[in-house]
């Protein structure tokens, strides 16, 4: 036995509640669980049934129809919002919030089982409620793989078992009750007569056969209806209570409708009489109302039980979302004459309602009145009451313009250009969607975007993977578009798919008139919708139409006027921008001081700005809706905000479906949602966002999305439903009825998905690469990227996610995660939203502060909260045993299965219990779960919750589960063979410097290409976009799986992306929307019998994984692991480099702080320091002095953790060069040498690359490609790699070598028309590969790739470029001479040239940079532009070149505006706040990270924060003034293909 002590220790790590059985009546092993309900009896029989919706449990458990059945919920997370007060009762003496006053289901069967709640309504807890009214309820069951047995088989009769194992005589155990076979009708029907609205008129009697309360108020309250309620068997003809009548109801119940002979005779009596009077029946109704009239009804194989069913009404064809619970059906064939079928399932085409053809006679299948549900279809009871009332009922026709098509043969498709905060990704999966379904409607596709990394904006097109017909790599501005709509005569644009760039294109191009002069149909929503919901004054003035209210908001033209409107809202109050994408130019004011400043930057990116009410710390929660143009209307995904309102939703943690909103509130939001949509005349799908007061039902609508959004590509992914596509194909006039489901292939895509699992996306923010920059989370977004985790319980997805976002991390942890700050009292960094508050409020839990405490100062829910401390606590249990063979030793199984459920990882675990060495201890962990039989199951996203067959291959992992969906791979996992030697760790091994290496083959030589084919490759995606790992890697990972699919080969895709074209489904043989950890990669690669992975096409998250997979068995294609590991250790490499005597530059390793200062003092400063194994060059600087050097170590070694960290001497002044290649067994089969405008200083990733190379000396060349076929043939490269060159005249040297695709690929490949990546992949496969015939002779053009900041939103960051990358995006563009393609990819970025006459303002550092730019400074004064400039630029221009610049003075601060007493010479600042200033050229040192704030950082900074363009390098700014002087800024328009002189 355990002593007390140890089992209360061990409390948090077993499961709760008693030991509980499902057992079937086929013969199947019981299912076993835990008890979370009564245990009053031991056995409770039933029919095992399922319901697939996600909320309304307690209106669910009180529904008369489910008399005798045991409810399978297959939403997994149940109990989160508890149950409400049971004793208070509406106006009609009703329990307010219940369908009965009984729970009327035997039992209850759940995934998993919330034991803490939390919601203003809640009275008790589900468990509470169960054990009060005597009903068993289990958890801790694989609800999915049960749904699936009760679709095969049928539905089930069962026994929940609750008590020990062998506790109860089996006989008992096995003894089955069918309630079929009781008259449940009689059970649940009332016993007397009771009368609702005495004062109403007409009188209706309604036959209560399980009536719902939720019919009475519907009848009641809302129709004013007399109701007079008589039992079931009350006969209406004899009539003994002489009930005065008007109008029949027939109501829903249990059971076979042929145990109600009473009724049906009553309801037959009713049919004959003349004149006839009204008859209605729901549910069990309808079955009632069809045997009357003479039809035949039967049982279904497992029932309709949900809130998602599609129903067709066949007199219009619209299709209304419906919920149902029967388990009978009407045969439609057996319908008599004068009858017809009202309605059909759009999924399996069963009946759903009858209708007579010449007498006021109908029913149907579902719910009208929807509790718990959507209320659609509540019009079919004003039918029913005009009938009543003898007000004719007119058929409301479909309008037929509705189905007329839209006759386009040519499309242009608006991308959006550069990714940037607010708008990345998301609109290259939404762009590929769009392209797919336009062509399969035979459309063609004019593509404009100029981001080169995109999927996109690839030229290749198959079958399968069909690409826009012609591509344009221009800058996406409204005159630029109507230069290709005169060239292409395009029939329809969309502007709908390119997020706020394009959207403000179209309307600026709709409201000229330009387009409809032109003869361009926008498809889709139009421009006065779209325009609606932009303008805040008009989409206010909209939903005050319907009755709807956004919260309090104003609009101001200038400053003056929003003051004025602060002071009738009252402070705090949020800024916003009209116009603006992502919260650009928003944020909160709480005095009249904070609102000028912030009014003032705002006007800087809009004409118009807002000013809304504050309402922080409600609910933020999000709705997809989707319609089409026969006013179908859907909403396809709902999202609830982890932290409340305050923070923008693209940094908020985001939970999907909402997991603390009760039925009531869900479908509130809901039918706003759809009622808002209808009114603003959206076609496609748009986003609404709602405010939701957390202690009522009290809400307002923030703001409506009228096209696709970062939320539109996280609902894709998180429900299966691709909304970019269906949104394509309603912009075509098709309607969502006929639209398949492309998970199942045979159901509608006019359908509401049912989620069987939870789904979290948490923001990945790059912050710490910015010095000065806010953390401050607001209202203006400020994330680069997300992720996306599936599971089935909200501590795996978190957990999961935090390891997603950051591959640092091990799971959610506070103490542990090293990103709290011990010198921040814990209340500030809990209280204010920030990058790492999550980690903060997960130590204040770990600490003990308790859930009420941690919401006092942060208002995220209890529920959220509470899960954390769930966390908290399993991590203190372990921590505290501390001894991995005594925490497993009892209850083992159990107690690792709540630790993989709640989403530890191996890792953790072995960490809280001391194993080490960590790598091995977690190997341990790992070899202890498995021999416990703990292991994860591979689980579908079919977006129906397993009702309908799906043969989808889009997977997720989780230990919530006992049973996979899709079957394991047919051949064991290939372990891969290393010798001791070969991975000797230093690189002086013998083997590494005289071996003759043969090729990397994918497979043993043994194995046939049919083997390896069906074996297949895994591909690991690229993770969260963030600086220095973007698009552009989502594009080599594509390329890669399609090349493996083109070949034959079986492609397995890992990634957990939700922006990214890689996780649609439709791209790969098998998606596993799953971590890029070692402990999963490792789980799909046995599972799969992969024949290899491939590391290489996904950046560095892939590619550091490399030596754990090797050494854990896995095998690797291309690049061997060790020879990544040579080329990624700074030190190994350089070591390399230095025995095959290529130069680069000194360098030492950084072994001390004293061995650093020693050599950088003997080289001379500045110096560089450098990291390795990172992306971006994370914590890479340039140190100028020992100080510095210091500093720079300490954040290096922090990054680094155990890995080497190098210092060299930083050049001046020289020439950085791209090398990108790739090479089969050390043989280089392609290359392109890209060159940098700027000079070496400025990040690969930051700089402007010039593709082909125009200014490299003929010797240049010649060294480079002699180092890389060294260098290759050294490190015996297959695949993709990379190399850093600088060049200072012909002297080369090495700065890196990276063997992977580096995010130059997409770049290379499309100027060369060459896809690099797909002879990668078929050289790592081991296939023959021939290399691409590539003369640049032939190439009379030439690419420039401009990089794209987003310093605008980022607060306070230094917009100057550096050694460590700060770009959140690339575009590139075409010319037929450099200056001309360079200045249109700045053109693309955003830039803005300066008007003519307008002033441009000068601060050049020193005296160099001043001579270099002197010609350009000379063309600006002749060009006519005014110039301005700083006193030390000023005098030496002034001096040396006459220029007769006028002097401003640099601000000492940021408040310093006054002209100089002196010389009365105006501050910078006031010249770039109020004069004409458009364009600043500002050239500092550019090497440094200084601390200060300086004069030049306030000049910039003020630069940026007004919108204005602004120069931070010396040769792009003479580049710029070139290009400016030549009129470069017009250009004829030009496709790819005619640069590539294709026939177009």
């Amino acid at each position: 036995m355990v002593a007390n002590g140890e089992t209360n220790g061990f409390a948090a790590l077993e499961s709760r509640g008693e030991f509980a059985q499902l057992v079937l009546s086929d013969d199947s092993p019981p299912i076993t669980g835990r008890s979370f309900g009564s245990s009053a009896r031991p056995v409770t029989s039933g029919e095992v049934v399922f319901n697939t919706g996600m909320v309304g449990y307690p209106e669910a458990l009180t529904d008369p129809s489910y008399r005798g059945q045991i409810l399978v919920l297959t939403f997994p997370l149940v109990g989160n919002y508890g149950v409400p007060c049971s004793n208070e009762t509406d106006e009609n003496g009703l329990p307010t919030f219940f369908e009965s006053g009984e729970i009327h289901i035997a039992g209850l069967v759940v995934s998993s089982y919330s034991w803490e709640h939390s919601h203003w309504a809640a009275r008790q807890s589900l468990s509470e409620w169960l054990v009060e009214k005597q009903v068993p309820g289990m958890y801790g069951v694989d609800t999915r793989a049960l749904t699936k047995k009760i679709r095969e088989v049928g539905a089930l009769l069962g026994n929940i078992v609750v008590g020990p194992p062998n506790s109860i005589p089996e006989s008992e155990i096995t003894t089955f009750s069918d309630p079929n076979a009781r008259n449940l009708v009689a059970e649940v029907s009332t016993k007397s007569i009771t009368v609702y609205g005495s004062s109403n008129t007409p009188s209706v009697i309604a036959y209560d056969c399980g009536m719902k309360y939720n019919i009475i108020r519907c009848l009641v309250d809302v129709h004013k209806v007399k109701l007079t309620v008589v039992p079931f068997d009350y006969d209406l003809e004899q009539n003994p209570s002489n009930i005065e009548w008007e109008g029949l109801f027939l109501s829903n119940g249990p059971g076979d409708p042929t145990m109600c002979p009473q009724t049906i005779k009553s309801i037959q009596y009713a049919l004959k009489l003349d004149p006839p009077r009204p008859i209605f029946g729901i549910c069990l109704g309808n079955q009632l109302l069809s045997l009357a009239a003479g039809a035949k009804t039967y049982k279904l194989k497992y029932g309709n039980r949900g809130m998602n069913q599609p129903c067709i009404d066949l007199r219009t064809g619209r299709c209304y979302i419906t919920p149902q619970n029967h388990g009978f059906a009407v045969d439609s064939n057996s319908l008599p004459p004068m009858w017809k079928p009202l309605f059909i399932n759009a999924n399996d085409l069963t009946n759903e309602g009858i209708v007579h053809t010449d007498k006021p006679f109908f029913s149907v299948q579902f719910h009208p009145e929807a509790s718990g549900g959507p209320l659609d279809t509540a019009f079919l009871f004003d039918k029913f009451v005009g009938h009543v009332r003898k007000i004719s009922q007119p058929l409301v026709l479909q309008d037929g313009l509705a189905y007329q098509r839209q006759t386009v043969k040519k499309v242009l498709l608006v991308g959006s250009g550069g990714l940037s905060i607010g708008q990345a990704g998301e609109f290259d999966y939404s762009g590929s969607q769009c392209i797919k379904a336009l062509k399969e409607e035979g459309i063609e596709v004019v593509l404009i975007n100029p981001n080169i990394a995109t999927v996109q904006t690839s030229t290749e097109k198959n079958e399968v993977t069909p690409g826009a017909d012609k591509v344009y790599f221009l800058p996406i501005r409204p005159h630029v578009v109507m230069d290709i709509i005169a060239k292409e005569k395009p029939d329809g644009i969309i502007v709908s798919m390119g997020g706020q760039t394009a959207l403000n294109v179209g309307v600026e191009l709709w409201k000229s008139g330009l387009l409809q002069k032109a003869g361009v149909k926008v498809l889709g929503t139009q421009i006065d919708a779209i325009e609606a919901t932009e303008d805040r004054e008009i989409f206010s003035q909209k939903l005050q139409e319907i009755g709807e209210s956004i919260a309090l908001s104003y609009s101001a033209n200038n400053v003056e006027e929003a003051l004025e409107a602060a002071k009738k809202i009252g402070y705090p109050v949020l800024v916003r921008a009209a116009f603006a994408l992502g919260g650009l130019g928003s944020g909160f004011a709480e005095n009249d001081a904070e609102l000028k400043d912030l009014a003032s930057k705002a006007f800087a990116v809009s004409s118009q700005i807002l000013i809304d009410q504050d309402l922080r710390g409600w609910k933020e929660l999000e709705y997809e809706v989707v319609r089409d143009s026969s006013d179908n209307c859907i909403t396809v995904c709902n999202m609830e905000n982890f932290d409340p309102l305050g923070v923008h939703t693209g940094d908020s943690i985001v939970v999907a479906p909402s997991q603390t909103l009760t039925n009531r509130e869900f479908f509130m939001l809901r039918k706003t949602a759809l009622k808002v949509v209808r009114h603003l005349g959206i076609v496609g799908e748009c986003n609404i966002q709602y405010a939701l007061n957390p202690k009522s039902e009290k809400y307002c609508i923030i703001e409506v999305n009228a096209r696709l959004s970062r939320s539109s590509a996280l609902a894709s992914k998180a429900t299966g439903y691709p909304l970019a596509y269906v949104a394509t194909k309603l912009a075509l006039g098709r309607d969502l009825v006929s639209i398949r489901n492309s998970i199942t292939k045979t159901t509608t895509a006019c359908f509401e998905p049912s989620l069987d699992y939870c789904v979290l996306k948490m923001p990945r923010w790059d912050l710490k690469k910015f010095n000065r920059v806010s953390k401050k989370l607001g209202s203006s977004m400020l994330s680069v990227g997300e992720v996306m985790s599936i599971g089935r319980s909200f501590e795996e997805v978190i957990q999961k996610a935090c390891r997603m976002v950051n591959p640092s991390l091990d799971g959610l942890e506070g103490i542990d995660s090293n990103l709290t700050d011990d010198e921040i009292p814990l209340e500030e960094q809990i209280a204010v939203p920030t990058d790492t508050r999550l980690f903060a409020v997960q130590r204040a839990l770990e600490e003990g502060w308790g859930v009420d405490k941690v919401y006092e100062h942060t208002k995220i829910d209890k529920w959220f909260l509470s899960k954390l401390e769930n966390i908290a606590r399993m991590r203190k249990a372990c921590k505290d045993c501390g001894d991995v063979e005594k925490l497993f030793a009892q209850n083992g199984t159990d107690r690792m299965r709540s630790l993989k459920i709640a989403g530890f990882s191996d890792q953790q675990i072995a960490r809280y219990t001391n194993l080490t060495p960590l790598k091995d201890g977690t190997a341990r962990v790992r070899s202890i779960r498995k021999s416990l039989g703990v292991t994860p199951c591979v689980k579908q996203i079919d977006t129906l919750a397993a009702e309908f067959p799906a043969e989808t291959n889009y997977l997720y992992m989780t230990y919530s589960g006992n049973e996979d969906d899709v079957s394991e791979g047919l051949h064991d996992p290939i372990v891969s063979e290393t010798d001791d030697d070969t991975w000797s760790t230093t690189p002086e091994s013998k083997s590494f410097k005289n071996r003759i290496r043969s090729a990397s083959l994918a497979t043993s030589k043994s194995e046939s290409l049919a083997d390896k084919q069906e074996r297949g490759v895994m591909v690991l995606g690229c993770g969260a976009y963030c600086i220095g790992s973007s698009v552009e890697f989502d594009w080599c990972a594509v390329s890669a799986i399609r090349q493996l699919r083109k070949d034959g080969f079986k492609s397995i895709i890992v990634n957990y992306n939700p922006e990214t074209v890689s996780t649609d489904y439709d791209e790969s043989d098998r998606l596993y929307f799953e971590e890029l950890s070692l402990e999963r990669v490792l789980d799909i690669y046995e599972r799969e019998g992969a024949g290899g992975i491939v590391v290489s096409v996904g950046g560095q998250i892939p590619n550091n994984l490399a030596g754990s997979l090797v050494s854990s068995g896995a095998k690797i294609l291309g690049t061997s692991a060790r020879d990544i590991e040579r080329a990624e250790d700074r030190q190994q490499f350089s070591d390399m480099l230095d025995d095959m005597g290529l130069k680069q530059p000194a360098w030492s390793v950084a072994r001390s702080m004293e061995e650093a200062v020693k050599f950088s003092r003997d080289v001379g400063f500045p110096v560089l320091v450098r990291p390795s194994f990172v992306l971006s060059g994370a914590a890479m600087r340039v140190a100028s002095d020992e100080a510095q050097l210091k500093n720079f170590l300490g954040l290096a070694a922090d990054v680094a953790a155990d890995r080497p960290v190098v210092v060299t001497k930083f050049i001046l002044g020289a020439k950085e060069i791209e090398f990108d290649a790739v090479a089969n067994n050390g043989k280089i089969l392609n290359y392109a040498i890209g060159e940098h405008l700027e000079n070496a200083g400025v990040h690969s990733g930051d700089a402007t690359v010039i593709l082909p190379a125009q200014k490299l000396y003929v010797e240049t060349i010649r060294q480079i490609k002699k180092y890389a076929v060294a260098i290759s043939k050294a490190l015996n490269i297959t695949g993709p790699f990379n190399i850093q060159f600088m060049a200072t005249g012909n002297d080369v040297q090495v700065i890196e070598c990276n063997l992977r695709a580096s995010r130059t690929f997409p770049f290379v490949s499309k100027t060369f028309h060459k896809n690099f990546i797909s002879l990668a992949t078929r050289a790592m496969c081991g296939l023959h590969v021939v290399p691409y015939n590539i003369n640049l002779l032939d190439i009379d053009y030439v690419c420039v790739k401009a990089p794209m900041f987003s310093f605008t939103r980022l607060r306070g960051a230094d917009p100057t470029l550096g050694v460590e990358m700060a770009s959140t995006g690339e575009v590139a563009c075409f010319g037929d001479d450099a200056q001309r393609a360079f200045l249109q990819a700045m053109l693309a970025t955003g830039f803005k040239l300066p008007r003519a006459g307008s002033t441009v303002l000068l601060s050049i550092v020193n005296d160099n940079f001043r001579r270099e730019f002197a010609e350009s400074a000379t063309t600006l004064r002749n060009m006519g532009y005014k110039l301005s400039a700083t006193p030390g630029t000023a005098r030496w221009y002034n001096e040396n070149y006459k220029l007769d610049m006028k002097m401003v003075t640099k601000p000492v601060n940021a408040d310093d505006e006054g002209d100089d007493p002196a010389t009365g010479a105006p501050s910078a600042l006031s010249e770039l706040k109020e004069s004409d200033v458009e364009l600043v050229i500002n050239i500092s040192e550019g090497t440094t990270r200084k601390d200060e704030i300086s004069s030049g950082y306030i000049i910039r900074r003020t630069t940026v924060d007004y919108g204005i363009s602004l120069v931070t390098n010396v040769k792009c700014a003479i580049w710029l003034v070139k290009s400016m002087e030549r009129g470069y800024d017009t250009f004829k328009a030009k496709s790819i293909a005619e640069f590539y002189h294709l026939d177009v």
